[in-house]
């Protein structure tokens, strides 16, 4: 199960005095997948709002509730604090991989190894979503949100470096809601060149 490192421990006991409550513990819940792994929700809820689907990890002064579906995934976890003058913040290394299908796993690598380092001088990144007959679901965020050269990316780009890597994949399916994206590397009007050549 999680392991706290007593910097995350000391914070977490912090921020529950500032609560003014008693019988206060930590909610840990996977809530999906990020560009960076696992993407986490972290809140305070009172003991009693434990279920009987909970996995309970007691660390001596506060309990840490976790689902079970989240629980399988944080095993072999480890959440520190870190404080280093820039920034401060929880982060939590996990050694579990975001995908239990191995084809998922595959494009997820191709995804960040091969493909983001190259957005990312756009300030783009991509997510997968989901891997299902065949095709990899993903979505464009930062800069690739909403831009004008998201189409010769995906297909010259994103789709040719999957389907070359993982030939189980047949297509490369994009689910972003551009008309959200709110930093578009390239208008739509302005035309622009992908980060792939294109």
């Amino acid at each position: 199960m999680i392991t706290l490192t007593v910097a995350a421990i000391d914070r977490i006991l912090t921020l529950m005095e500032k609560e003014n409550e008693k019988d206060l513990a930590l909610r840990i819940a996977i809530t999906g997948r990020g560009p960076g792994g696992f993407q986490y929700n972290l809140k305070f809820v009172k003991t009693s709002e434990k279920t009987e689907h909970d996995e309970v990890v007691d660390i001596g002064p506060f309990q840490i509730f976790i689902d079970k579906d989240s629980a399988r995934k944080l095993n072999g976890a480890t959440m520190d604090y870190i404080e280093d003058g820039y920034r401060g913040g929880f982060e939590i290394e996990n050694p579990n991989s975001v995908w239990d299908d191995p084809v998922a796993q595959r494009v997820q690598q191709v995804i960040d190894h091969q493909i983001n380092p190259q957005i990312a001088s756009h300030g783009g990144v991509i997510t997968l979503m989901d891997v299902k007959d065949g095709a990899a679901y993903i979505a464009f965020g930062g800069g690739c949100q909403g831009c004008g050269m998201v189409d010769v990316t995906l297909k010259q780009g994103v789709e040719t470096m999957i389907k070359r890597a993982v030939p189980e994949i047949t297509r490369v399916v994009d689910i972003t809601n551009h008309a959200a994206g709110t930093n578009p590397y390239y208008k739509p009007s302005s035309g622009g060149a992908s980060p792939f050549g294109g």
